[in-house]
């Protein structure tokens, strides 16, 4: 189907291709050259985890009930809820800190200022919290770092508007990858080519022939993209070859070792620069306990996949990976036995160019955030700010060296020089 569109595109004289075109630079050529890395990526626990069975633990005032604050676990500069007795499946928080916490970075205290679901997902992704036409980071960064990737951002659910800036791909599932990196076979049957190998080399000869003789000829700027993009079409097309070989044989069972594998082949072949992995159900308004401790233990295994399967690729070092929800839940229970939403939690980070093993920002007794100072990177309840996404996202995008591009110009983030968190990573 994908090749009958392009013909019929190509007859119409328009053009189809991933990545969308930014109007700004709409004759650009397209490159077959590998994205080598850095790889962003983005855990979502979409629907509000409860922090303190995990980052962030309470053992007193009733904030919890399944352990007492002298059961509190450590792991470095890490504290962490007890989880092997309760957890149903997945990996527990002491596995995973013994796993992760030397390379984890955890902000506690994190102020969403909502507690909604649709805004607190738009402001945690974006850093804005007014406004529906900002992009996500993964989206500003791949169009920043990669916007002729084929696959430049994947997402596999959350919220992830792309502000006009690059393609949003979804590849729910393995089998669509392997038909979208061999679009040149029938159902990405290698076996079941549309055409020999000689053929298709003589139709991208004459394609580039084609680009190359009209690239100097004045034509009408619609007509210019059109063909752009039909040659573009072509290109990506064989890029996306490269998936192929890193789309593993056998499909995992877990939800999130599935979204992990397509974005790693994705990485690994180049054709990708961010990745948007999302899991929900942590809406645990009633048997908060149960739910959260089904959830986040999948939740941990789903990273240290991702992690794992990274080394065995040979892209771990090159990986930048979030982990975050939309809100936190509530310090007390509601007549359910559930949490309902909280405005205040925490935020992950671990990989390339982050330190480890360190923990920034509080919660009091009460979950309440503690004020923040930006510049020393301690709490101080005199004179520190309340850290919010926006804070967080100005700070992704000086480490990720895009702060100053263009793009990322577009939608500024108005935190001021002295608000700014410096140092962050380490």
């Amino acid at each position: 189907m994908r090749r009958d569109f392009l013909k019929l595109c190509g007859f119409a004289g328009l053009g189809f291709a991933v990545p969308f075109v930014h109007p700004g630079t709409a004759t650009a050529k397209p490159k077959d050259e590998p994205y080598g890395g850095p790889y962003y990526v983005v855990f979502n626990a979409s629907g509000g985890w409860d922090t303190t069975y995990l980052m962030d633990p309470k053992g007193t005032n009733g904030i919890n009930r399944l352990y007492k604050d002298g059961d509190i676990l450590t792991k470095g500069a890490h504290a962490f809820a007890p989880t092997a007795k309760s957890a149903k499946g997945g990996m527990t928080n002491e596995d995973f800190y013994a796993a992760h916490g030397s390379e984890l970075l955890t902000f506690n205290g994190l102020d969403y200022s909502v507690n909604n679901h649709s805004p607190g997902a738009r402001y945690m992704a974006t850093g804005k919290l007014d406004s529906l036409a900002y992009p996500t980071f993964a989206a500003l960064v791949a169009a920043c770092r990669g916007p002729d990737c084929p696959l430049a951002f994947l997402t596999f659910g959350n919220y992830s508007a792309t502000g006009n800036l690059v393609a949003m791909s979804r590849v729910p599932y393995l089998p669509s990858l392997q038909k979208i990196a061999n679009a040149d076979a029938v159902e990405g049957n290698l076996r079941s080519p549309y055409h020999d190998k000689f053929a298709l080399d003589r139709i991208e000869a004459a394609l580039k022939d084609q680009q190359e003789s009209r690239a100097a000829a004045p034509r009408l700027p619609r007509e210019e993209r059109g063909e752009n993009m039909l040659y573009a079409a072509q290109v990506n097309s064989k890029a996306l070859e490269r998936v192929t070989q890193y789309i593993p044989k056998t499909t995992p069972k877990e939800r999130m070792s599935q979204q992990a594998e397509i974005a790693l082949a994705s990485f690994k072949a180049g054709v990708c620069v961010s990745a948007n992995l999302s899991i929900g159900q942590f809406d645990s308004h009633a048997n908060n306990d149960a739910d959260q401790m089904k959830l986040i233990p999948e939740f941990l295994a789903g990273i240290a996949y991702f992690f794992r399967r990274a080394e065995e690729l040979k892209i771990r070092e090159q990986l930048v990976v979030i982990v975050q929800s939309e809100m936190g839940r509530t310090p007390t229970y509601n007549g359910g036995n559930g949490k309902d939403h909280w405005s205040i939690g925490s935020i992950q980070f671990l990989g390339r160019g982050i330190k480890g093993n360190r923990v920034l920002g509080a919660t009091d007794e009460k979950q309440f955030a503690v004020p923040f100072d930006p510049k020393a990177l301690k709490v101080d309840k005199e004179k520190g700010v309340r850290v919010r996404p926006e804070h967080v996202h100005e700070a992704l995008r000086a480490f990720a060296g895009i702060a100053d591009h263009p793009m990322s110009k577009k939608f500024p983030l108005g935190v001021a020089e002295k608000e700014r968190l410096t140092g962050f990573w380490g």
